[in-house]
């Protein structure tokens, strides 16, 4: 009795590290998703992080494209998402708001873990 037990105990705690992540409010990262009030977004990737890094002097400030998945209800639709860009989802507008931390000389949110923050403004 005792080893079916310990099996069965060995079998939940393995099926829970294979659990996704919830969702939560607030800044993810890549893979984790995140509630705004509306939709879910889950950043999948950076296709870009061409941001000026934090002690050097650039001409122009650069910008981040993240690659997420969004979702409400029954419908799901990749989206590419620059920061502080509102882009029409649903009856609202999503926004990328703010990519941590900020970006060094030598690294960028595709080589450095990074979380993101994500704002929605419903329309109805």
């Amino acid at each position: 009795m005792s080893h079916r037990r310990s099996a069965a105990t060995a079998l939940a705690v393995a099926l829970a590290a294979c659990a996704q992540h919830p969702p939560v409010e607030g800044p993810v990262a890549l893979g984790e998703t995140a509630l705004v009030g509306g939709p879910r977004v889950r950043p999948d990737h950076v296709v870009e992080d061409s941001r000026c890094p934090v002690g050097t002097t650039c001409v122009w400030a650069g910008r981040v494209v993240v690659r997420a998945t969004v979702s409400g209800g029954d419908w799901t639709k990749p989206v590419d998402l620059i920061l502080g860009v509102p882009v029409p989802v649903a009856d609202g507008l999503l926004t990328l708001t703010a990519v941590t931390p900020a970006r060094r000389a030598g690294t960028s949110a595709k080589t450095t873990p990074s979380r993101f923050t994500f704002a929605f403004q419903g329309g109805l």
